[in-house]
């Protein structure tokens, strides 16, 4: 007997799918963004709309944006894997900056999946995905089993704040992403929190505590003995892409600089 299709409503508070969703039967899908979303196990022929009306969609993303189609697009599910496809204008970013233009489509892959509407001015709509795998549990570990260390790092909110804006090109998926220089970050951070105090070198000091940190914890290429001269980047751009592939940065922290709705 087939298991049942079960579709349920996700609140905006749910914050982010980076970190996972309670186990749920393979091929169940999970969109949110910053005005909620939408859990649906797999079902051949059905689909999911999003887009800036919210009246016409399952998920809206993009509200207030004309940028952004009413319907822009849809995942569809043939009874095991899912779709994703543009119906709009503007292009759809997938992470390495990898482009879904208007009228293609593209298989999603298990886990998860975050997505870009950029839409007028400097605005970026974010819609993630995560898509429950068909791979077997894995086995439990034994009780006296040696205990790995966590690859999810911990960070203060001031910390999640400097480190935002020093990779927010990163969590952007722009095409060959950069840390933002540390003038940039400074006067980023002043105009967020209007506190004059953010200089440069104090968010470099934030930075620099992040690293030393992860260093002490067995993380490599975070010096310069490892990088070798000349440093330029490699430290910041190392660290970041720790911080990305461990989730511990994830695309709806960019909502913390304040200058987008929908991050």
């Amino acid at each position: 007997m087939s298991e049942p299709h079960v579709v349920r409503l996700l609140p905006a508070s749910v914050g982010s799918l980076a970190s996972g969703m309670p186990p749920a039967p393979p091929g169940t899908i999970y969109l949110l963004s910053a005005q909620g979303g939408i859990s649906s196990t797999a079902r051949a022929g059905f689909t999911l709309l999003f887009g800036r009306n919210a009246d016409e969609v399952h998920v809206g993303v993009g509200a207030n944006d004309q940028h952004v189609s009413r319907r822009h697009g849809r995942v569809s599910c043939d009874g095991r894997r899912w779709t994703v496809h543009n119906d709009g204008r503007l292009a759809i970013v997938f992470p390495g900056a990898s482009l879904l233009l208007s009228g293609e489509q593209r298989e999603l892959s298990e886990g998860y999946t975050p997505l870009f509407i950029r839409g007028s001015g400097r605005r970026e709509h974010l819609l993630e995905i995560r898509v429950t795998g068909h791979e077997p549990p894995e086995p439990e570990v034994a009780k006296d089993q040696a205990t790995q260390l966590p690859t999810l790092w911990t960070i203060d909110d001031t910390e999640r704040l400097v480190l935002t804006a020093m990779g927010q090109r990163y969590l952007r998926h722009e095409p060959h992403p950069q840390p933002v220089s540390w003038n940039l970050v400074g006067q980023q951070l002043r105009s967020t929190t209007g506190d004059p105090s953010w200089t440069p070198k104090r968010a470099e000091k934030v930075v620099e505590r992040v690293r030393a940190r992860l260093v002490r914890a067995g993380v490599s290429g975070l010096t310069r003995d490892e990088v070798g001269e000349p440093v330029g980047n490699a430290l910041n751009h190392n660290l970041i892409t720790e911080l990305l592939l461990s989730t511990t940065l994830v695309p709806p922290d960019l909502r913390m600089l304040g200058d987008s709705d929908d991050w």
